[in-house]
This record gives C-alpha cells, sequence and structure tokens, in this order.
C-alpha cells in the first residue's frame, strides 16, 4: 500500500545568536541546520521553521496554521524565549498530542515543564558539540518517531490531560481565511479530492492520499478510498483503506463502521458481529452504530437462508426456518431508532423487518407496529423538509408506502424516488436491493414489482460501475533513444518485443470486456496498447505530462521519434477515452517527486481499484532500477503480492 506523505514537523525556537543562561552566545540557526532538522528527517519528516521576521503578539498565519495543523511540534527550551512559549501553549490548547521537547545547557527548568520529558543536546563553542552530534541527532529521531508513532489515545498536552473530558477542536474548520502556505497547500488537495470522490476514482484517491498535507488528512484520505471502493463493489480492498485508518486512529468512528460493513459484505460475518458488537458497545447512545449491528445482523441472516436459482416459494420456506436469526437483526435497528428517532434509516429497517417477522409467521404486536409506523413517517417527512434533495429521505418514505399504501400511492413515490436519484446508480441499486429481499419473500408482489420496475427502468438509465473481466496493466522501457550510452530496448528488438507481448495477450485470451492501463510512451506502452486494441480491448492511457509535453519526452526521443509519434495519434484515434493527464486529474506535481514515478503509481492503483484478483500485469523490463513506489520493480512486487498474475517480458533475452 501506498504510504501518507511525509510527517508534517514545525520547529518553535529562538533566531540567530542569543546568549545562553551562562551569557555566552549560542548560534541557534547552526543548531537548527546541524541538529534539529536533520534528525527530524531522519525521522522521516518535512521540516518547518517559523519566519525569523515574526513578532511576538503578531503571529503569522502560517506560523499559527502550523501549530494547529502540524503533525509534530519540536520547541526548544534552552532560553525562556516568550515566543517559543507562546508557541508551545497555543499547540498545547489545539492538540492533545504530537509534541517534542529539546533544550541545550540550562541550569534550571521551568516549573510547568519540570516533569516533561526532554531531549538534552550538547552544545561547543556556541553550536552543536560535534564530538556528541550524531548521538544527539539519533536520540532526537528516535524520540520524534516514538512521539508520531504513540497511540492516538496518548495525551501528552497538559490542558488535555488535566482537562480528560476536553475534546480537540475540529481544526480543518480552524483553518485561517488568509491566505497561507498551509491553507493553500489544503485546499488544493480538499477540491482534488472532492472531484475524485464524487467520479468515483478509487485510484485517483489513492495516489492524493500518498500527497496529504498532514497524516490526519491521510485518515480521511483513507476513509474516502475506502468508502469509493465499497461502491466499486471491491469490499477487500476497501478494508485494507480502513485498517489502515485504524492504525493510525484506532476510535475513528467512521472506519470503524465502514470496516464492519465491508467484513459482512466478504462473507466474514463472526468478525464483523464481533466487531460491531464492541463498537455498540464503546457508543451506546450512537444510532448509526447499532444501525450498523443491525446491518451486520441483517447480512448474516440473508446468508443463512438465500440461495442462487432458488424460487421466490423456495426462499420463503427457507427464511420461515430463520426466524430467530431475523430478530437478532430486528434488535439493533429498533435499538437505533429508539437511540436518535430521527434515523429515518434504522426506523424503516426496523418497520420493514418487523413486517417481515409476521410475514413469515412469527409474532409481531400491531401497538408496536403502529408506533413504528407513525415514527417512520415523522422521521422521513421531516428529513425531507429540513433537505428537500435527500434521496434517503424520500426513499424511506416510498418504502413506507411499499410495506402498507395502495399501489398508486407506491408507484407515484417510487416515482420521486427514481427522480430524485439523478441517476445515481448506486443509490438506486442500493434501493433495489431493498425491494429484492421483498421480492423474494413475496411480500407485498404486486406493490413490490411495480416499485422493482421503476427502479430497475431508472438504473437503466444511469451509468453503473465498471466491471471488467480482466484488468491489464502494462509498465515498461521506450525504445532506446540513438545516442544512449548503454542498451536498455533498442529499435532492432521491436519486432521481437512486439511478439511477445501479443503471445501474452493471447495466453490471457485478452479481448472484449476487458480494460486496459498503460501511459502511452514509444516502445513497450504503444505496442502493448495497439495489441489490446486489436483484441477489443478497451484502452485508458494515464499520461504523466500535458500530452504536447508527454510526445515530446516520451515519443519524439525515442529512435525513429516521427513514426512512433504518428502511431501514437493513430492509437487516440481509435480509444473510446480520451487519454487523462496526471496533472490536470491528480494536480501539480508534488515537491521532489518523478511524474513518471506518480503515474506508474496512479496505473497502479487505477488498475487494482477495478479489483486486485481481476489484475494481470504485463511489463517489458530488463530487471533494472531501485525498489521505491512507483518503479517497475514495486509494480511487480505489488502485483505479485496481490495476484501473482505477473508476465514479465525480459528485453535481456529478447
Amino acid at each position: 500500500m501506498l504510504q501518507a506523505m511525509k510527517p508534517h514537523a514545525f520547529v518553535a525556537m529562538p533566531f540567530g545568536t542569543k546568549p545562553g543562561a551562562d551569557g555566552a552566545p549560542i548560534d541557534f540557526n547552526r543548531v537548527f541546520a546541524e541538529l534539529l532538522k536533520p534528525a527530524l528527517e531522519d525521522a522521516g519528516c518535512t521540516v518547518f521553521r517559523a519566519d525569523e521576521e515574526q513578532r511576538a503578539g503578531d503571529i503569522r498565519s502560517d506560523m499559527f496554521q502550523e501549530l494547529l495543523a502540524a503533525d509534530l511540534v519540536l520547541a526548544d527550551l534552552t532560553l525562556d524565549n516568550p515566543n517559543v512559549w507562546y508557541e508551545l501553549g497555543v499547540r498545547h490548547a489545539l492538540r492533545a498530542r504530537g509534541v517534542v521537547l529539546v533544550q541545550g545547557p540550562r541550569p534550571t527548568n521551568p516549573f510547568d515543564i519540570y516533569t516533561d520529558r526532554k531531549l538534552r543536546y550538547r552544545l561547543h563553542g556556541g553550536a552543536p558539540d560535534p564530538a556528541c552530534l550524531a548521538e544527539d541527532r539519533a536520540a532526537l529521531a528516535a524520540m520524534a518517531r516514538a512521539t508520531l508513532q504513540a497511540p492516538v489515545r496518548r495525551k501528552v498536552s497538559p490542558v488535555y490531560v488535566l482537562l480528560p473530558h476536553l475534546r480537540e477542536p475540529a481544526w480543518r474548520e480552524l483553518l485561517l481565511d488568509d491566505r497561507n502556505e498551509f491553507g493553500a497547500a489544503y485546499e488544493q488537495w480538499r477540491s482534488r479530492m472532492e472531484v475524485a470522490r464524487q467520479k468515483s476514482r478509487a485510484g485517483d484517491i489513492l495516489v492524493l492520499a500518498g500527497e496529504t498535507p498532514t497524516q490526519a488528512l491521510w485518515l480521511e484520505a483513507k476513509r474516502d478510498a475506502g468508502g469509493s471502493l465499497m461502491k466499486l463493489r471491491q469490499f477487500s480492498f476497501a478494508l485494507e483503506q480502513f485498517d489502515d485508518a485504524l492504525a493510525l486512529d484506532p476510535d475513528d468512528a467512521v472506519s470503524r463502521g465502514r470496516r464492519i460493513v465491508c467484513l459482512g459484505r466478504i462473507g466474514r460475518h463472526e468478525e464483523a458481529h464481533e466487531a460491531a458488537g464492541q463498537l455498540t458497545q464503546d457508543r451506546p447512545r450512537d444510532a448509526e452504530a447499532w444501525a450498523l449491528a443491525g446491518r451486520v445482523e441483517k447480512d448474516r441472516w440473508l446468508s443463512r437462508w438465500r440461495r442462487d436459482g432458488a424460487t421466490p416459494s423456495e426462499l420463503h420456506q427457507a427464511a420461515t426456518l430463520e426466524l430467530p436469526s431475523l430478530e437478532e437483526a430486528i434488535g439493533p435497528y429498533h435499538q437505533a431508532f429508539l437511540a436518535d428517532p430521527s434515523h429515518h434509516y434504522s426506523g424503516i429497517n426496523s418497520l420493514t423487518l418487523h413486517l417481515l417477522l409476521r410475514h413469515l409467521g412469527g409474532e409481531v404486536s400491531q401497538v408496536l407496529l403502529d408506533n413504528l409506523t407513525g415514527g417512520v413517517l415523522w422521521a422521513a417527512l421531516s428529513a425531507q423538509q429540513r433537505e428537500p434533495r435527500d434521496y434517503w429521505a424520500k426513499a424511506s418514505y416510498a418504502e413506507l408506502c411499499l410495506l402498507l399504501n395502495p399501489l398508486a400511492a407506491v408507484v407515484r413515490e417510487f416515482g420521486v424516488v427514481a427522480a430524485a436519484a439523478k441517476a445515481d446508480w448506486f443509490a438506486l441499486d442500493s434501493t433495489r436491493q431493498t425491494l429484492v429481499l421483498l421480492q423474494d419473500l413475496e411480500f407485498r408482489p404486486t406493490e413490490t414489482a411495480a416499485a422493482l420496475a421503476i427502479i430497475d427502468r431508472e438504473i437503466a438509465r444511469s451509468v453503473p460501475p465498471l466491471v471488467p473481466r480482466q484488468v491489464l496493466l502494462f509498465s515498461g522501457h521506450m525504445v532506446d533513444a540513438p545516442d544512449r550510452a548503454k542498451p536498455r530496448f533498442p529499435a532492432a528488438l521491436v519486432p521481437r518485443a512486439t511478439a511477445a507481448i501479443e503471445r501474452v495477450l493471447d495466453e490471457m485470451q485478452a479481448g472484449s470486456g476487458d480494460i486496459a492501463f498503460t501511459q502511452g510512451a514509444a516502445g513497450g506502452d504503444l505496442i502493448f496498447a495497439e495489441a489490446c486494441v486489436r483484441r477489443g480491448v478497451r484502452v485508458q492511457l494515464l499520461l504523466p505530462l500535458p500530452e504536447p509535453e508527454f510526445i515530446e519526452a516520451s515519443v519524439m526521443r525515442s529512435a525513429d521519434g516521427a513514426a512512433w509519434r504518428d502511431r501514437y495519434y493513430a492509437l487516440k484515434a481509435q480509444l473510446a477515452d480520451a487519454p487523462r493527464e496526471m496533472a490536470a486529474e491528480l494536480g501539480p506535481l508534488p515537491a521532489d517527486a518523478n511524474a513518471f514515478e506518480r503515474c506508474n503509481q496512479w496505473l497502479l492503483y487505477t488498475a487494482l481499484a477495478l479489483g486486485p484478483p481481476k489484475v494481470r500485469f504485463v511489463c517489458l523490463w530488463d530487471g533494472g532500477g531501485g525498489d521505491g513506489p512507483g518503479g517497475t520493480r514495486h509494480m511487480v512486487q505489488e502485483v505479485k503480492r496481490r495476484t501473482g498474475r505477473v508476465a514479465w517480458v525480459d528485453t535481456r533475452r529478447l
């Protein structure tokens, strides 16, 4: 998996040369440059320091934003510097953890932090002592790593330790209105994430997750990636994202809830049951937690009697034997509705399952049904008044009509639901699943069939998620430029490479129903893409640079560049999907990143998002290169780890 972007460390310290406690000068710029910054970088951090022109009482917006959002704040308390103390106080007030204290020689410690753990560094001649520098650097790096890896529950701020019921502010809501460096970076990242989220492009989200300005946003990105993968029905891959998020924050309720859903959808019902029970125990008044527990039990109930190919009569008969399991599913939904009577989703599920229980021969109090009916009616109509475009409130009301009202009302309300979906396939499919359940159990068959026909017509107008038979991923060498010192893929080997790639695709039985991803460079990319098109495979090019720059850098610079350029445009003319440019889709290249390696990550995660077991990786490669993320070796290792489906055309053997 991709790792989070480097943790963001902010250093609060004196600047320039200042007299120490004994009057001897200390060069704090050297302390920063030779000790603090290198040690934090050794711990894997990107390091920032407050501007030298900052003045007490006039905290610059960039500096304040850093204290709020940085993953780690290092405060140098060698001197009783008012600015440093002020900055440390701001951090302690805003965040419960993520602080490292250091100090050089001083005769006494301030009372307020006397018992706090601090790293003491050594000086000689007003600068870091060369004899101890390596040791101090290693100790500080270890301390920073330990602080970053400490459990989220561990509080280091005395404010939060002494006030245990105090909660950290939602820091994203505190981002300054003034334009500043961090705010601009966050806003750019957030806007890209929002586009990817709306388009359900999990591959884009996974790449952006590795480029977050802070670790807190990495958690958010992992949740979003998991949510998009759930929409694509890739529940195992989604589960990985929520596990990653929970490794950073074990108490994240959203990730815990979605993880439970994923466990249920991949058949790990007992694990889902245990996790849901723990969540409701931890959050006993949380309607959403109880609703998730209900969903787990409902999935478990369905798994006990549903069989492919069975008739509705057979399913009805099988379900009558599983009434205790159905009652287990009803309980959490009912508890959720009691915890929050405005939670119409829980209410309608409780009512539907109670009516199914009676339909299958179980005993249900009419008083209970009447009370539930009134409660769901109020909750659904109130939600529509609060938010007239709320699809789920309309769906709950329509389901209520289906359970109880005449056919004409059912047809009218499901027509409203279909229009409110605005061709959202995922929302419509969720509603359809409920209708299929009612159909399977022969509940109000005329009304259910009418509602199902309306939803199916609307689904036919919407765009379903892509479900390819195979996902073909390619990475490979460009044709060598004429002046390449060490041959890697000389032009003379193009016919043999073409024949080898053709054989691989034939062995994979590549054809219509498959989708292929590659960059489009002269050489392996174009050979592979052309071969896929000839077999009816849908091809999507992902370009690391804007198309004109890409053609200049990755097509024209090869041997016989003009001919390869013509092949690129001929291929493009045959594609159903226009090439996607990385900068336009994911935003500018992060500092110190390589465009081609970033694009390989984009290719890899776009392919995996369509289902890791479906991915078949083809590479034209000489076996060289490093092991870092984004290289061909990394792609080979990642696909092998997941599927083992790697076809390596070794250019050294051609």
